[in-house]
């Protein structure tokens, strides 16, 4: 049996690790920022593209192998027809349940969402995008306290069982697939450090959901105070006392530590501030936002 993956970051890594236990990889490709997954390549002696795969670059590397099965874990590069073309089954693992939520980082975009479940989707790769006939399917909780990171372990959790699974299928030859209900998709774009910042008009269950889906290790929800950059990494709603003509946003209490402030439905604490540019927290009465 015949393997290749394309991987990146952590989870990558882990599923690469677990996959070479018991299975020959015959290559790895990966972003040029994966360094674990690049050192254990190394180490192992696997052929490893390392960088940008795009204008054929990838299958001038790979066009040799004559691939069962192309994994696709978490990696950061949409994978071109001619790459699709080496393997009888080229699967791509998706964060979600399909055809939910296609598209990129769709566990922060649920947690931002209020979503109560979501899932990791084994898909055929075709030309389209997260838009393959769904092979097997995860269902993952989101708790109320649940943050990006959160899921993202519970997928690293998950996957490595998923993909043995699909192995074991194979072996038998038993591999089966159903269409996507493309009535049904949702997209969610890519998101940027600047996309974060808080709108202080949200209701504060709208705001908990935004900060809680970008914590740590993500850029992070942000406000401002001034030209004074906050980065809040987890808040708790609040029983303070405020007068309701007050802007949303006011800081109705400041100690340096910790701020309370006003949102459209309620106070909120800010109980972890990951960082304040240049130290100066708000004085009570201030107002946050761009």
């Amino acid at each position: 049996m015949k393997i290749a993956i394309l991987a990146s970051g952590g989870l990558g890594l882990k599923c690469i690790e677990d996959i070479f236990k018991n299975y020959k990889i015959d290559f790895i490709a990966t972003d040029s920022a994966s360094a674990g997954i690049i050192e254990f390549a190394e180490q192992k002696a696997i052929p490893v593209f390392k960088g940008n795969p795009r204008k054929g670059k990838l299958f001038e590397f790979a066009k040799g192998f004559q691939l069962d099965i192309l994994f696709s874990i978490n990696y950061l590069f949409i994978i071109e027809p001619d790459m699709i073309s080496l393997a009888v089954y080229p699967i791509n693992f998706h964060g979600s349940l399909l055809p939910k939520y296609r598209g990129r980082t769709p566990h922060v975009w649920s947690i931002i969402n209020n979503e109560k479940q979501t899932g990791i989707t084994a898909h055929i790769i075709d030309d389209g995008c997260d838009t393959g006939d769904i092979i097997l399917q995860k269902l993952i909780g989101i708790n109320e306290v649940d943050t990006g990171n959160d899921i993202l372990q519970k997928y690293v959790a998950i996957y490595p069982g998923m993909i043995n699974e699909i192995i074991a299928l194979f072996k038998k030859n038993a591999i089966q697939s159903s269409p996507q209900q493309h009535a049904l998709a949702t997209y969610f774009d890519k998101r940027t450090p600047e996309d974060g910042e808080i709108n202080w008009n949200w209701q504060k269950e709208r705001i908990n959901n935004w900060i809680r889906a970008q914590a740590l290790p993500y850029p992070g929800a942000f406000t401002f105070y001034n030209s004074t950059k906050i980065i809040i990494d987890k808040i708790a709603y609040s029983d303070i006392g405020y007068n309701n003509n007050i802007a949303n946003g006011t800081v109705l209490k400041c100690n340096g530590e910790m701020m309370s402030v006003k949102t459209s439905n309620g106070a909120i604490d800010l109980i972890e501030i990951r960082k304040v540019e240049g130290g100066i927290f708000p004085p009570t009465g201030s107002k946050l936002g761009s």
